[in-house]
């Protein structure tokens, strides 16, 4: 028998042990991570919704407090799965033999310098913390944040990621918004302001904007998107050109800009039949004689 003999044997030998004594663990470990990633969304939606309170002035529809689980559901399912892996991967470190106590120390000693170079990490999170407990906006709502407006895709503890009208996606970190308008939250509005000529009988104006408004509520298609229909509010202005009146209607978060497009085209129709003038800017101009 050969020395190549001898060693490729015992090298086998060798293998075959490590194998059973560690290779099914860290099999078993890749396992366990595997269905705990597969269950932990599954097992955290149960939870979320269950555990989770509505909201205690009940103004929030089904549809809004159903939003607002989603998102807690997909922050704690990606912040948990992170550990989970983290988990994994220090105990497979340890099946093969590398000693994790010096990495764990170093791990300590890295985050002591993030802590101390990573403040705005720091910052992202924490506002992050508490835009998700103050319920601000949740997936799927329409937000403007310092001007940047789309819709919330998804939220993490460190960054929000919209998508604007034109498809552009923008991620924005937490710490980083100062000012957050939220254009979806509990109920909408339609807010336009109509010009009339100043020859046209203004009590005619109201009835043909209030009867618009009413069978456009009342429209099948329409009335399960609309809370209030759309009436005349008040004289708003005196312009140089025309009469501005202010109209109002309140709709489910995310209908407003169809229903107000739906009005224009039907008041535009309705003011045509009536003879009610919408005037465009006009100058006279006088010639010195």
């Amino acid at each position: 028998m050969s020395f190549a003999q001898i060693d490729t044997t015992a090298i086998s030998e060798a293998l075959i042990a490590w194998l059973l004594a560690h290779g099914l663990t860290i099999v078993g470990i890749l396992l366990a991570v595997w269905i705990a990633y597969f269950f932990t969304g599954r097992l955290l939606e149960r939870l979320v919704r269950r555990l989770v309170p509505p909201s205690e002035s009940g103004v929030y529809s089904q549809k809004a407090e159903r939003m607002r689980e989603d998102t807690l559901i997909q922050i704690t399912r990606g912040t948990l799965r992170v550990l989970i892996w983290i988990l994994a991967t220090l105990m497979v470190l340890s099946e093969i033999g590398i000693n994790i106590g010096p990495l764990l120390a170093a791990a300590g000693v890295a985050g002591l310098a993030i802590g101390f170079g990573g403040q705005y990490l720091i910052r992202d999170i924490v506002a992050g913390i508490f835009i998700i407990i103050e319920n601000q906006y949740r997936v799927g709502d329409v937000v403007s944040l310092d001007g940047t407006a789309g819709t919330v895709e998804s939220i993490s503890i460190r960054k929000v990621t919209l998508r604007d009208l034109d498809g552009t996606v923008h991620h924005i970190p937490h710490g980083t918004i100062s000012s957050v308008s939220n254009l979806s939250k509990e109920f909408a509005r339609v807010n336009l302001d109509l010009g009339v000529s100043y020859d046209v009988d203004l009590e005619k104006v109201i009835k043909v904007v209030n009867e618009v408004g009413k069978a456009l509520a009342e429209d099948p298609e329409w009335k399960e998107k609309m809370i209030e229909p759309i009436v005349f509010t008040r004289v708003n202005e005196f312009a140089d050109s025309a009469v501005m009146i202010k109209v109002l209607g309140k709709t489910e978060p995310l209908e407003q800009w169809g229903v107000a497009g739906e009005f224009r085209k039907r008041i535009k129709i309705a003011f045509d039949k009536a003879g009610i003038e919408i005037p465009f800017p006009q100058r006279t101009i006088h010639q010195a004689k």
